[in-house]
Parts: structure tokens; C-alpha cells; sequence
């Protein structure tokens, strides 16, 4: 058997309200047309999504259609494709039907979710193509067991999955990240946790994180892998290579390979404007550091740029406005989307930093740490709220999320 194993794909993700909103959001389409081509290309047996189709779970029905006419060359091909939710796939409120389960439903994809028995166990109910429901289906003499996000519990839970399955020639697919290796994400578990799946599974197909690493069994044996996503999705992703697991059993073995996409160009810099006497002066090393910086890149496609401006300067930090500077960014480069993080500090007259011209980030952490240190219940703890508090603030003013998604970073 051969198969692709992908994640985090996003569907639906873009920058609203911005000039390249239409462009950023077919990137993420585009990720996995590349796929599905490769997978038809390479005549595998199937492909796994471990979770993480859609960026949110009420998407557009604009989102729902082009899901649609991507996985289309799938279906022609009699290609299965597999795939579980994650935590941007799942819908908290179970009386409505999911996008995922539509898909499902219509033959696009299986959905894997297993069932729980009365004492809280798993249980893996073979696929039912007629409702495009089941935990549990056979490819080309494996035994592919799906589960879905469930929260930071996750660990605790290992047991029971073990437990529940009983065949050989085992594939887990399983939307969690492993702390070790995905610092970061809220819905990991601890790498000694997942050590027992391995006695089980020839081959785990992880999700959630979205950098790939390979987790190795207790004897040093690879059994588990994340392919993180195709296509970048946050800032912060940029050094992270970018593909999917083409995957091969034979013999009783499994053996992934690495294979690389093309995401879009994403640069994080920091620009340095220390000296500067005059926003005029500071434009031109905003100019040239970036041109430097950026313009060696042999990718000509419209770059994502995040630039933290810092140094001591001699004019007041504002009348180096966003607006101004993304008129000069359109002129160098011409980014497809560009935030910009102004952390300048306004030198006095005496030469002396006013302490007092603190940036605006900078007294919004205080206050957040202040406030948060107040409660009795959040003391210990205040660093780890103060950056949750500052992430649904984000989250919020981009836009990009729905009510589902903030309650589970909350989980």
C-alpha cells in the first residue's frame, strides 16, 4: 500500500478586508490541488488528512464548493480520501451536521470517528459508506483507525485508544501535537504518553503542529509523524519546511517520505532605525534594510511580511505610520499582506530615553499581568494567561476565527 499523509491544510484561511484577500485565500487551495495532482500522479492507494481541512468550522458555502472541485480528481481517480477533524474542523454544537460530515456524507471523504461505549471506552465501528460514518476501514491490508481532536486530555486517553484495537498491520490517525516538539499549540500530550501507541501502531499520521518532526519509540524505532501543514498559515512558520509523507507499506513495514511544497514567500525581520533624526531619514533605512533583507529571495509571488520596527529615534514614533509605510513597501515589493510592529522608543533632547514613551504593546502586557496577578486562583500563572489573553485579541481583531475557535484555545 501506498499513501499521501497530509494536515493543517486551512481551508478558508485569508486576511480580510485586505487587497490580497482573494489571493491568500486560494493559496490554501491551491496546497491541496497540489496533493491531490501528486497523489493521482503517483497512483497511491489513498490519502490521509490528519485533521484540519477547514480553518474554521462554519465555513463560507463559497468554501464548501471549492472544497468540492478540489478533492474532485480524488474521487474520479477512486482515490479515498481519509480524514479526521481537529480542532478548526469541529463544530461544538452536535445538533447541527458539520462541513465534514456533508463531505462525508457525499463520498468526497471518510470521516473517521470512532464511537464510546456506556464505560467511556473506544470504539472503532467499521466505515458505513451509506451514512459516511465509522472509526475503522481496511486499505490495501491496513487498518487505518481514526480520532479526532479532543483537547488537552489527550494523553490520558492513549490507554483506552491502545485498548480498543485488536487487528495487526495498525495506522493511527490522530489530530494532537507532542509538547516536545510543538511548544506551542494548545491539545498536546507529553512524548512519554504517546510511547504505548507505538506497541500498537506500525504508523501514527499526527496533526495540529504545524512544523513536521518524526517522533522514534522507546527502542528508537520512527512510528510517528507530522507532516505540519502545506501552505504557511501563521507568522512564525516561515523557517519551517513545508510538505507532505508519501508513505509505503510493504512487508509488514512502514517508510515516509518527505516530500516539499511550494507555500507562499513569509518573512519575519526585525528593521533597526536607531538614530534616526527624522521620519524622512528613517524611511530610507526602512527602504534599504528591507530591500536587503527581502528582495534576495528567488520567489517572485507577492511575500507575507511581519516587521518589528525597533531602536531609539529622535522624532515621535507615530509620524512613521502604518499607511506611510506600506505605500513604501508597495513601491519596493509589493507584498501580498504585511503587518508591522512599531516598537521605537523617542530619544529626549537631553539624549535620555523618555521613559514615560513606552509602547503601546508594552503597557498593554503590564496591565494585562497586573490584572491577572490579582486573582488569588491565577497567581503562578500570570505569563502563560497574559500570552492566551493577548492570542484571543488577535485572533479577534484579524477576523479569521469564529466563537468555536476561541473556545478552543480556551480548552
Amino acid at each position: 500500500m501506498r499513501f499521501i499523509h497530509t494536515a493543517d491544510i486551512h481551508l478558508g484561511k485569508t486576511y480580510r478586508n485586505s487587497a490580497g484577500e482573494e489571493e491568500r485565500y486560494d493559496d490554501f487551495f491551491t496546497a491541496l490541488a497540489t496533493i491531490a495532482h501528486d497523489a493521482v500522479h503517483e497512483q497511491v492507494d489513498a490519502v490521509l488528512i490528519a485533521g484540519d481541512l477547514f480553518h474554521v468550522g462554519q465555513i463560507l458555502p463559497r468554501t464548501f464548493a471549492k472544497t468540492i472541485e478540489t478533492l474532485q480528481p480524488l474521487k474520479d481517480a477512486k482515490i479515498p480520501c481519509v480524514a479526521i477533524e481537529g480542532n478548526h474542523d469541529w463544530i461544538h454544537r452536535r445538533d447541527n451536521i458539520s462541513w465534514m460530515e456533508a463531505l462525508s456524507h457525499m463520498g468526497y471523504i471518510r470521516l473517521l470517528r470512532p464511537s464510546r461505549t456506556a464505560e467511556g471506552d473506544y470504539r472503532f465501528d467499521p466505515f458505513d459508506g451509506a451514512t459516511g460514518m465509522g472509526g475503522h476501514l481496511c486499505i490495501g491490508g491496513v487498518n487505518v483507525y481514526g480520532l479526532g481532536y479532543i483537547g488537552a486530555q489527550a494523553g490520558a486517553h492513549v490507554e483506552r485508544i491502545v485498548k480498543a484495537v485488536t487487528t495487526d498491520n495498525n495506522l493511527l490517525l490522530f489530530h494532537v501535537g507532542i509538547w516536545k516538539y510543538s511548544p506551542v499549540e494548545i491539545g498536546n500530550m507529553k512524548l512519554e504518553e504517546a510511547y504505548p501507541l507505538a506497541d500498537r501502531f506500525g504508523y501514527v499520521a499526527l496533526g495540529h503542529g504545524h512544523k513536521p518532526y518524526v517522533i522514534q519509540s522507546s527502542e528508537g524505532k520512527p512510528y510517528a509523524f507530522n507532516p505540519g501543514s502545506p501552505e504557511r498559515v501563521n507568522f512564525g512558520e516561515e523557517k519551517y519546511d513545508k510538505g507532505y509523507y508519501l508513505v509505503t507499506f510493504e512487508k509488514g513495514e512502514f517508510a515516509a517520505e518527505f516530500r516539499n511544497t511550494s507555500p507562499r514567500p513569509m518573512f519575519v525581520e526585525t528593521i533597526d532605525l536607531h538614530g534616526a533624526e527624522s521620519a524622512d531619514q528613517a524611511l530610507t533605512l526602512f527602504r534599504a534594510q528591507v530591500a536587503a533583507k527581502v528582495n534576495a529571495s528567488t520567489d517572485k509571488r507577492h511575500p507575507l511580511l511581519e516587521l518589528k520596527l525597533v531602536g531609539r529615534v529622535g522624532f515621535h514614533p507615530f509620524e512613521l505610520g502604518r499607511e506611510r509605510l506600506k505605500v513604501a513597501l508597495e513601491d519596493l515589493i509589493d507584498p501580498l499582506h504585511v503587518e508591522i510592529k512599531n516598537h521605537l522608543s523617542l530619544v529626549s533632547s537631553a539624549g535620555e530615553v523618555e521613559s514615560a514613551k513606552k509602547s503601546l504593546e508594552e503597557i498593554e502586557l503590564e496591565v494585562l499581568h497586573e490584572l491577572i496577578g490579582a486573582g488569588s486562583d491565577y497567581q503562578g500563572r500570570e505569563e502563560e494567561l497574559v500570552r492566551l489573553a493577548v492570542r484571543l485579541r488577535e485572533a479577534v481583531k484579524k477576523g479569521d476565527v469564529d466563537g468555536d475557535d476561541l473556545l478552543a484555545l480556551l480548552d
